[in-house]
């Protein structure tokens, strides 16, 4: 008994000292805990809501705006690596000033390491400063940081040229091969024409670039000559009639699936999302979801008008563009619809912002192809923005209750469908993107520095595994 005795006592301290030596040693980090990665609080560094994963993983982009300021006060476009914190500057605008010119907006090609982002015009004064019309986009390689290329061409000496633009873009997404970009536009044509004549013609649209042919332009302080072919999709009119189809502004634009949706002829269609303001038959503007078709060949005029546009109204679609409505809530208790509608890997899902019955802001599903609306959350007070699928298209992520969410968009009673991803704050967690692989996510939170007062966006991360 005695000699057993004795062995159990010392197997006993054996085990208890290696637990109390590994207490003492320095344990690694849960993966599953949230972790800051950037820590300069002198500085903004704002994910955007865009798409800001290198295709690797490894590294996350942003700029570096101001609260004030905005992008014509953001001097760099920075990458941070999710692993170690290292920061890399990919673009610095030298001599920025407060008026610009300015780089923000910035997203990762999902197939190349390069990056796509606002650039405003090289001249910007005081007395012309960086505005919604007057800037383009730029990519920058990561091999070759500080060498901007030009995408989109600008012209705004008539005749106007065909693949270029004669404004602005802005929030440029890429497609899923990389082969195309989308973004939101503005005309310096038509808000000039606007300001001689007073009456509302500066319009915000939606456009494509395709990685096609370079477009040259003759040089003028204002132009830009760009490395992809350009145009408008989406037809948009100052003073749509009321009760129809027509829009007069197009935002909340992203593409279809990572290849499209899939028509109901077999066939691959790429197009894009987006929110299009419509006029009920009581004259009230209306939000709704629409859809626009994009042809393959972009460089065939359409039935509107010219590619290039003339002096009085926009660039016009090309031939074979096909804009639907999706959503028809103008009649409803609680009308319109807000966000912007993003879609599934697959194509097959749309998913936005409307008011439930109760008058709740909720998130709703619905097929590109039309149909009826699926209500996926229930909450009782309204979520706050920041929808994103997961790359499994099986989850979609938002902010609710000052918390990241994620919700199966499987058929389950809600409350099993539904889980919280990170700790509620005030103010709540913004810009949420995914990994391509899904087994991470990023997004800012708002930090304050030692002072108690002044905050900063600063990136975080946090591993993600499926329950």
């Amino acid at each position: 008994m005695s000699t057993i005795f004795s062995t159990a006592f010392f197997t006993l301290l054996f085990l208890s000292t290696i637990l109390f030596l590994s207490m003492l040693s320095p344990q690694p980090e849960k993966d599953t805990e949230e972790k800051q990665i950037t820590h300069d609080l002198t500085y903004n560094h704002d994910l955007d809501n865009n798409d800001n994963f290198s295709p690797d993983g490894e590294w996350l982009v942003y700029d570096t705006r101001t609260d004030d300021g905005g992008i014509a006060e953001s001097a760099r476009i920075e990458k941070v690596n999710v692993k170690t914190g290292e920061i890399k500057v990919l673009f610095k605008v030298e001599n920025n000033e407060i008026w610009g010119p300015g780089a923000g907006a910035v997203s990762y090609s999902p197939k190349e390491n390069s990056v796509v982002f606002i650039h405003g015009l090289a001249k910007s004064t005081k007395e012309n400063p960086y505005q919604q019309w007057r800037r383009t986009g730029v990519i920058v390689e990561d091999s070759k940081p500080n060498v901007p290329i030009y995408m989109d061409a600008r012209d705004l000496t008539f005749p106007y040229t065909p693949g270029a633009l004669r404004g602005g873009t802005h929030r440029h997404e890429w497609s899923g091969d990389g082969q195309w970009i989308g973004f939101t536009y503005n005309d310096a044509i038509l808000k000039a024409l606007e300001d001689s004549i007073g009456k509302k013609r500066n319009l915000r649209t939606i456009g494509v670039s395709k990685r096609k042919k370079a477009v040259h332009v003759d040089k003028n302080t204002e132009n830009v000559s760009g490395e992809w072919y350009s145009a408008l999709v989406v037809r948009v009119v100052p003073e749509p009639k009321r009760g129809s189809d027509e829009i007069s502004h197009a935002a909340g634009d992203s593409w279809i699936g990572t290849n499209g949706y899939l028509r109901p002829d077999g066939k691959r269609q790429i197009a894009r999302a987006f929110l299009g303001t419509v006029v009920d038959k009581n004259g009230k503007d209306v939000p709704e979801v629409f859809v626009v078709d994009i042809p393959d060949d972009i460089t065939k005029p359409g039935e509107f008008g010219p590619l290039e546009g003339t002096e009085t109204d926009f660039p016009m679609p090309p031939k074979g563009t096909l804009q639907k409505r999706l959503t028809f809530t103008a009649d409803s208790k609680y009308p319109g619809c807000s966000g912007i509608v993003r879609s599934s890997p697959d194509g097959n899902s749309l998913a936005y912002f409307a008011k439930d019955i109760k008058g709740v802001l909720q998130i709703f599903l619905m097929s590109p192809k039309g149909g009826k609306p699926q209500q996926l959350t229930e909450h009782e007070s309204d979520v706050s923005g920041n929808l994103r699928w997961h790359p499994d298209g099986q989850h979609v992520s938002y902010v609710w209750n000052g918390s990241i969410m994620l919700c199966q968009t499987e058929s389950a009673p809600f409350q099993d469908r539904c889980q919280t991803l990170t700790t509620s704050s005030n103010p709540a967690p913004t810009n949420i993107v995914w990994a391509h692989d899904g087994k991470m996510f990023a997004f800012n939170r708002a930090v304050k520095a030692k002072n108690g007062n002044d905050a900063t966006l600063q990136v975080f991360v946090k591993s993600f595994e499926q329950k």
